[in-house]
């Protein structure tokens, strides 16, 4: 996932800004990173591929190294800065602008010229581009034909060499230098999603952004402003934003911005406080953020049920909710949505309310949803799942929906977000920022949310009194559950080391813990890059069986439940084909110890809590 930041204002802090706002950005993964700045009314564009720190290194040789000190990696670049843009007598700079981005690689493959920013032919233009440009190939043969030359592969390039290309006539036919008409009259000839920010050489103190299908959030200050993919990097500078919408640019100049659609409609928007802090985008001391948000689930399922459960009544409340209530008293069936990790919480959601509300409900994967011809009409809930709240398939996905007339409602994280502000109505986790690209400590929070949701469609259908509360007494005890879960992580490590040459794992399971299977083998491949599988434990007989043997691993979820005794048959078959077993287990269990190579206990819960539970241990086995 490409990352984008920009920056707006004193020359002193533009470099320092853009260079913590990549680090800020690594989370979301990458190849390449690259920024480009003004100076004394010159572009300076600096890229680098690998990480940041192989940016910093570049901008030091070729920039910095005869004011200061080489800088390692966890140096900022403040006081070089300070040396390099400040005149003798220590005078403040004036405003500047600057663009920074990590690519990850689409067209083209990570190499220096691929890399952003990309300048237009006569260097004019400067561009970081979040997103696809479907026609950029009948783009670039226009501009062949106007003697245009590439020096890469990437569709950005063609966009900034589209945006120069109407620069020039426009200036010719005015004899004036107007960005934000060129950007305009460019992003009116393509097709695709974006995210954009652009600068140019005629116009130093300006800065273009504008958003169509890619998140783009800016950061407000006095006259100084950020922009950025989330508020990540923002958070440091300011927690008061606007998020931009589909079909939105923004105009930064003299000191001040403009915001106007692409029909050059002026706009007012609000501004929005960011609900978190610096101090929760930071690692605090751990290793890593996976590490961090693992170790935050406590916490973070404390803070997703903070005022919604209600013992007494056998139910929960939410706010967000309270405008659609009384379409919900006439819902007859339940769609979730959702992709990779929030379509497994959307597979656990779908039999949450099965089991407690009795009504048909099925989770869908949202790429695939809105290509589909589903009965939905006003009966029907849809229910979006999405951590970021920018999902580009979820996001059309719900467009479809409500041309059908569903309700449809969103659990997100990200206050402010696409999805939030175009559901009918919602639910925020409320768990702070989670800057891991695996998903954890969300994945934990949507699960539990969605078996609020059935509760609360629960209790208005079939559930009783007694059967909701005590449902809320579980789920009030779950916290404390998780933190003991939370003590097996030396104990999973301790195991990992046994098996962390395996190129092939099998996840199993059975009912509420399916999709967890299904949520552990993609942990495996999204951070250990080794194949998984996960799957029902009934579907061994049906092909799987055939591949066990001593070099594939099994990592099977057998705590104490309805199906207990079914997974273990199904571990005995994996045993008989002398299958290697780790079992996840409920504390007490003697027996499975005997079938079991290996066990990782954890503490007994109610059975459709037990998921939440069981899944730490998958997060852990990395």
């Amino acid at each position: 996932m490409c990352g984008i930041v920009a920056f707006y204002g004193n020359q002193n802090q533009v470099l320092e800004t853009l260079i913590n706002g990549l680090k800020r950005l690594e989370y979301r993964g990458y190849d390449s990173a690259g920024v480009a700045f003004v100076v004394d009314s010159e572009i300076k564009c600096f890229k680098a591929v690998g990480k940041v720190v192989n940016l910093q290194e570049e901008i030091q040789t070729k920039y910095l190294e005869n004011t200061s000190p080489k800088l390692d990696q966890n140096e900022t670049l403040q006081n070089n800065l300070q040396n390099k843009n400040e005149d003798k007598n220590g005078e403040k700079q004036p405003n500047s602008v600057g663009i920074g981005h990590t690519r990850w690689a689409t067209h083209g493959v990570p190499s220096i010229e691929n890399a952003h920013p990309h300048h237009s032919q006569n260097k004019e233009v400067y561009l970081i581009h979040n997103g696809i440009i479907e026609n950029y190939q009948e783009i670039k043969k226009m501009l062949l034909a106007k003697n245009y030359t590439f020096y890469g592969q990437t569709d950005s390039e063609i966009l900034v060499n589209l945006i120069e290309f109407h620069y020039t006539i426009l200036h010719r036919e005015t004899g004036t230098w107007d960005l934000k008409k060129a950007v305009l009259k460019a992003l009116s000839e393509v097709r695709g999603a974006f995210a954009i920010c652009v600068i140019s050489i005629h116009e130093t103190d300006r800065l273009i952004a504008a958003k169509n299908g890619s998140p783009l959030v800016l950061g407000v200050m006095d006259s100084q402003f950020v922009l950025a993919s989330d508020a990540t990097p923002i958070i440091r500078q300011t927690r008061d934003v606007i998020y931009l919408e589909d079909g939105e640019l923004v105009d930064i100049t003299g000191g001040k911005y403009t915001i106007c659609t692409f029909e050059n409609k002026i706009l007012e928007k609000t501004v929005e406080r960011i609900d978190w802090n610096d101090e929760q985008a930071t690692k605090n001391g751990h290793e890593h953020f996976l590490i961090k948000e693992i170790l935050e689930q406590s916490q973070s399922v404390v803070d997703s049920c903070r005022g919604r459960l209600l013992l007494e009544e056998g139910n929960v409340k939410f706010g967000g909710l309270m405008d659609v209530k009384e379409r919900l008293q006439h819902i007859e069936r339940v769609i979730l949505l959702g992709i990779g990790t929030s379509y497994y919480a959307c597979k656990l959601g779908e039999m949450y309310f099965e089991d407690l509300a009795q009504i048909s409900a099925k989770a869908e994967m949202s790429p695939e949803f809105r290509y589909k011809n589903p009965f939905i009409d006003d009966k029907t809930w849809v229910i979006v799942v999405s951590q970021s709240g920018e999902t580009k398939d979820t996001i059309e996905a719900i467009k479809e929906a409500k041309s059908k007339g569903a309700l449809v409602t969103g659990i997100v994280n990200a206050v402010g977000s696409t999805i939030s502000r175009i559901t009918d109505a919602g639910v925020y986790n409320h768990i702070g920022p989670e800057i891991s690209v695996a998903s954890t400590k969300a994945f934990t929070s949507q699960s539990l949310i969605l078996l609020m949701h059935a509760i609360l469609l629960g209790r208005m259908r079939t559930l009783s009194l007694s059967e909701g509360q005590e449902l809320i007494q579980e789920i009030t005890d779950l916290p404390a559950k998780i933190t003991e879960t939370l003590k097996i992580k030396d104990k999973v490590k301790e195991i990992t080391q046994k098996y962390h040459e395996s190129q092939n794992l099998i996840y199993v399971a059975k009912k509420y813990n399916y999709p967890i299977a299904l949520e552990g083998a993609l942990k495996i491949k999204e951070l250990a890059y080794i194949h998984a599988e996960g799957l029902s434990s009934g579907e061994l007989k049906h092909g799987f069986i055939a591949l066990i043997d001593q070099s594939l691993p099994t990592i099977a979820i057998c705590t104490k439940d309805s199906v207990y005794e079914k997974q273990l048959s199904s571990l005995l078959e994996i045993k008989a084909r002398s299958g290697q077993i780790v079992a996840i287990a409920t504390v007490g269990d003697a027996e499975i110890g005997e079938i079991a190579d290996d066990v990782i206990f954890v503490p007994k819960s109610c059975e459709v809590l037990s998921p939440i539970i069981n899944v730490i241990p998958m997060q852990f086995f990395l």
